[in-house]
């Protein structure tokens, strides 16, 4: 993987499985359709008593609350360049040992506008959660794994399909304009998931290759989740 692939499609890329790439780690559990409403009152108090005066932080949140109100009956292409933006000023990129002092840890949405800084997981994680909940269907969405040539390393975006076989979008915290995937040479995808399973690069959209089971990272966040106040489904 250290060096760089001629012409890399998206439609036509092999997968390029690393050391670093561990499947089983990553299987996850379905959301529902319908994500409930998000008290964001109690989810504060319940972050006041777990973490303390949140100082600076609770302005964060509370952003994050006031923009999803306003983008609720939005059009899609609206809520996501919203979203892009909101967590693309919103954060700070760290990574996992300076902020969480582990050497990989996936962040829910609070945590990470609690620390306000994430890694590339965690904007994925919060776009994602994000668009969810303002009805975008999660078979439009999928967390993508994806090697950033420039920088040499694995890397984590979110990609949104308006339609089954179309181009997808890039939504990345390395820039800030939500560009199709054809317009993105410097990233090498490797795989992708969403609610509805796992995805291998190729045409019309990838290849599913697993189902939704077993515990996972994924499964974490959705539990620490749930634990903040937040309803995202049965997991």
């Amino acid at each position: 993987m250290s060096r760089r692939p001629r012409s890399p499609g998206w439609s036509t890329l092999r997968l390029r499985l690393g050391g670093w790439l561990l499947l089983s780690s990553f299987l996850l559990t379905g959301l529902g359709s319908v994500l409930a409403d998000w008290d964001f009152a109690q989810i504060l108090q319940t972050a006041e008593k777990r973490y303390g005066p949140l100082g600076p932080a609770k302005g964060r949140v509370e952003a994050w609350s006031q923009m999803l109100k306003s983008e609720l009956k939005q059009p899609e292409r609206e809520q996501l360049n919203a979203v892009n933006q909101f967590f693309n000023q919103q954060l700070n990129f760290q990574d996992d040992m300076r902020i969480w002092h582990q050497t990989d840890y996936w962040a829910t949405p609070e945590e990470s506008l609690i620390k306000g800084a994430a890694d590339c997981e965690d904007y994925a994680l919060a776009k994602y959660f994000s668009l969810r909940y303002l009805g975008v269907p999660s078979e439009k969405l999928r967390i993508t794994y994806v090697k950033a040539l420039a920088q040499n390393q694995a890397h984590m975006v979110l990609t949104f399909y308006s339609s089954p076989t179309a181009e997808p979008l890039v939504l990345d915290n390395l820039i800030g304009e939500i560009r199709p995937a054809s317009q993105r040479k410097d990233l090498l995808p490797v795989y992708a998931f969403n609610a509805e399973g796992l995805y291998l690069p190729g045409a019309n959209g990838g290849k599913r290759s697993g189902d939704t089971k077993k515990l996972s990272r994924w499964q974490d966040v959705l539990k620490k989740m749930q634990a903040e106040g937040f309803a995202v489904g049965d997991g």
